[in-house]
C-alpha cells in the first residue's frame, strides 16, 4: 500500500495532510499526484475538500510527479511541495513557509538540527570519518518556492532527487531555512505510525 493511503486514526495519511494544508488558510489549491491505479482511492480520500483539491497522475520519480502537479497550476506565484507521509506537520510550519516566500525568499525549507553523531562509512561498513553535525540539518516539508523558480528548476535534466530544493540548488540559487518541527517527521516505518497515532490522538483529544 502506498504510504499516502495508510490509515491513521481511521483516515488515510493523505486526508490528514490535505486537511492541514487547507486549514492553514494560505493554500488556494492542493494538487495530489498519485499513481494511475490509485486515482479513485485518492478522490475518495479527499472528496470532502471539494474543488480545492485536484488529482493528477504522478510519475516514476518524485520529480516527475512534481512536474505533473506544476502543470496544473501554471500561474501559481508561490508553490509548496509537501509529502503526504509528513501529514502531522503543524499548521504553523505550513504558514511560516508560505509567508517566507511571500516576503521575498525564493526557496525555503523547514529544518531541524542534527542531535545524533553522524559517521561516514565505506561500502564495507567501515567508518571513514565523523561529520560535523553543527553544520548539518534534517530537512522537512513543506518546502516553499517562487513558482517561476521551481518551474525553471524542473526543466533541468536530472536523475532521481530526494527533495525539490536540490533542483533549485543545481541552478545556483540560494535556499534559506526556517525552524521545522518534530511532528513533521516522515511516517515510514510501523514504529513511526505508532508514534503518529499517539500524536494525532493527543491533538484530537486535547484542547487543540
Amino acid at each position: 500500500m502506498p504510504k499516502a493511503f495508510v490509515p491513521l486514526r481511521g483516515r488515510p495519511l493523505l486526508w490528514h495532510c490535505v486537511q492541514r494544508l487547507l486549514a492553514s488558510g494560505c493554500i488556494e489549491v492542493v494538487v495530489v499526484a498519485v499513481g494511475e491505479q490509485h486515482q479513485d482511492q485518492a478522490r475518495t480520500a479527499v472528496a470532502e475538500a471539494g474543488d480545492q483539491v485536484r488529482i493528477v497522475i504522478g510519475g516514476a520519480h518524485r520529480c516527475d510527479s512534481v512536474r505533473a502537479a506544476l502543470r496544473t497550476v501554471p500561474d501559481a506565484e508561490v508553490v509548496l511541495v509537501h509529502d503526504a507521509a509528513r501529514c502531522l506537520a503543524p499548521i504553523s510550519v505550513i504558514q511560516a513557509v508560505a509567508q517566507a516566500v511571500l516576503a521575498g525568499q525564493q526557496a525555503v525549507v523547514p529544518v531541524l538540527t542534527v542531535v545524533d553523531t553522524i559517521k561516514e562509512v565505506d561500502s564495507d561498513g567501515c567508518v571513514v570519518g565523523t561529520l560535523d553535525r553543527a553544520a548539518l540539518r534534517v530537512v522537512q516539508t513543506p518546502q516553499g518556492f517562487a513558482g517561476d523558480l521551481l518551474r525553471r528548476a524542473h526543466q533541468l535534466p536530472s536523475g532521481p532527487v530526494t527533495d525539490d530544493a536540490g533542483l533549485v540548488e543545481a541552478l545556483g540559487m540560494p535556499v534559506t531555512t526556517l525552524p521545522g518541527h518534530p511532528h513533521a517527521f516522515k511516517i515510514t516505518t510501523p514504529f513511526d505510525l505508532v508514534v503518529a497515532e499517539l500524536l494525532a490522538g493527543a491533538r484530537a483529544d486535547g484542547p487543540g
